[in-house]
């Protein structure tokens, strides 16, 4: 039976995903709107710019003192027992990390596509940090391979030697690849952007970071400076992607003095709503 000439039809499933995603995908690329953003791309530029100094202070003074003594401590490549070893630094790897977060706001999106009014926005709050996070650790990873290209640095013993100082830039190949440390960059975006939302796991976030960087160290895949070059590239990358959110009020509002800090939780106002509209007892 055909509806009544005139009635409004609810547009199909398939549509509303494709409008969720279509808006999901502009608000990123939108104009800056924030009132504040010019005082957060000055404290950006003042936080990237020491960060940056005292990391390249320390990323020398590790290539002189102590890069070639550290590799020569750790257990040879392939030794059975670091099989625990093998299986934590999986947990940065990009690719898992990536692929992860870009399932999970394929899911928001499928999900949110079904539902409506609160808890359709509820899920669309939770994607716009997921976004975040996605592009805070693929904006930072795709930064550091441009590094490791140009700086080819060759990997602990590549040459047969503990040789701190074997680079053929522009080699582009896995061997020459060790700086900076792909899974420190990882570790460390994914840490920043986790902790920039929720601070309270902050800490948390920073010593599943350090943890990954030193499984780096054990299994012979970088040198100490390595992994504190990917550390710089990781959190400097993701502040980025912070404040290209910010500025476009997605996720984070500015305080004065460009100090970036999170929105409410939307699940955690979630759950506030639904208390409030809970009859009393």
């Amino acid at each position: 039976m055909s509806p009544p000439a005139g009635a409004s039809r609810s547009p199909s499933y398939v549509a509303q995903l494709l409008a969720i995603s279509r808006r999901a995908a502009l608000q990123l690329v939108r104009q800056p709107s924030h009132s504040r953003r010019a005082e957060a791309a000055r404290q950006l530029a003042r936080h990237s710019l020491l960060l940056a100094a005292t990391g390249a202070a320390l990323i020398i003074l590790l290539m002189i003192a102590l890069d070639g003594p550290e590799i020569e401590l750790m257990p040879p490549r392939g030794t059975p027992t670091l099989w625990p070893v093998r299986i934590l630094t999986e947990f940065g790897k990009d690719a898992y990390v990536l692929l992860s977060l870009g399932g999970a706001l394929v899911l928001v999106a499928l999900a949110a596509a079904a539902l409506h009014g609160n808890t359709r926005a509820l899920l669309l709050g939770i994607g716009t940090r997921l976004q975040f996070m996605f592009f805070a650790v693929l904006v930072s990873v795709l930064i550091g391979d441009l590094l490791k290209w140009v700086v080819g640095r060759g990997r602990p013993f590549v040459g047969g030697k503990a040789n701190p100082f074997n680079f053929v830039p522009f080699n582009g190949t896995e061997a020459y690849y060790s700086l900076p440390s792909g899974h420190a960059v990882t570790a460390f975006a994914l840490a920043f952007a986790v902790g920039a939302l929720w601070p309270r796991v902050r800490t948390a976030m920073y010593l599943y970071a350090v943890a990954i960087a030193l499984t780096r160290l054990v299994l012979l895949s970088h040198h100490p400076s390595d992994v504190v070059a990917g550390a710089l590239v990781g959190i400097v990358g993701a502040m980025a992607v912070q404040y290209w959110f910010a500025a476009r009020r997605l996720g984070f509002a500015i305080r004065a003095g460009g100090e970036i800090v999170p929105l409410p939780d939307p699940v955690s106002r979630g759950f506030k709503r639904v208390a409030r509209a809970a009859p009393a007892p």
